[in-house]
């Protein structure tokens, strides 16, 4: 089991990787905490998903470090050990999210404003979570067969998920601001010196200042990181998904 573990763990990553840049900031169908009752403003929907995102990463990691350290099982025959419980960890994702968050939870369904909600959620279980599934387990009781190819497949499925995680940090390349979301410690006076100190121009702001949509024509958003704001949009850090936003 300890051999198919590391890919279906890098697979349920990219399960919550599909999900949340497709569902909540593409499409914008929900956000992690849609359904919430209590959590109605914009900020604390976005920063959810940033949160959200923040710990795919984390799981993205496990599963790449794991698989580096099983790699010569994966080697061997990559058609079990890689593809396989890739497709499984893939689809366990979306079973697990349409049991837990849509229908025990309820934390939020797939398409939100659908007059029958449940017809998106058991559509999209069965395309995105029953189908790899047993297509994975269709792979892993294949017959058995030498790996030789399995190093650069290995490479480029590590490249591709950080190609991935890198992409979702960008901004669209037609938005020219920057979105962010400053502690709520932080009164509007202080975030109002912290954006005047790495000249960023304010555009528009929620009343306290803690969401703000800026233009900095000389870049460096990463720097508000370190001056007390939890997401940026393009930061280079995992929350920087949150540039997808609209809003």
């Amino acid at each position: 089991m300890r051999r198919y573990a590391p890919a279906a763990t890098l697979g349920f990553a990219l399960g919550g990787f599909f999900d949340g840049i497709l569902l909540h900031q593409i499409l914008q169908w929900h956000h992690l905490l849609s359904l919430v009752p209590g959590v109605t403003e914009l900020r604390m929907q976005v920063l959810w998903d940033g949160y959200f995102h923040a710990a795919m990463y984390l799981v993205a990691v496990v599963g790449l470090w794991a698989m580096w350290r099983h790699r010569g099982a994966i080697g061997h025959d990559p058609r079990r050990h890689l593809w396989a419980p890739l497709l499984v960890g893939f689809g366990l994702w979306h079973g697990i999210d349409a049991v837990l968050s849509h229908w025990l939870l309820g934390i939020h369904r797939i398409k939100i404003d659908s007059e029958v909600p449940l017809l998106w959620d058991v559509g999209w279980l069965i395309g995105f979570g029953i189908l790899p599934a047993a297509a994975g387990l269709f792979l892993a009781m294949g017959p058995r067969g030498p790996g030789r190819s399995a190093g650069w497949r290995l490479s480029a499925l590590m490249v591709l998920t950080v190609a991935m995680a890198t992409w979702a940090a960008q901004p669209p390349p037609d938005m020219p601001l920057t979105s962010v979301v400053f502690r709520k410690d932080l009164s509007g006076e202080e975030i109002a010196d912290r954006l005047a100190a790495v000249g960023a121009s304010v555009l528009w702001h929620d009343p306290a200042l803690s969401m703000a949509m800026i233009e900095m024509p000389d870049g460096g958003a990463w720097r508000l990181y370190g001056m007390g704001a939890l997401l940026v949009a393009g930061g280079g850090l995992p929350a920087g998904c949150f540039g997808w936003s609209r809003a």
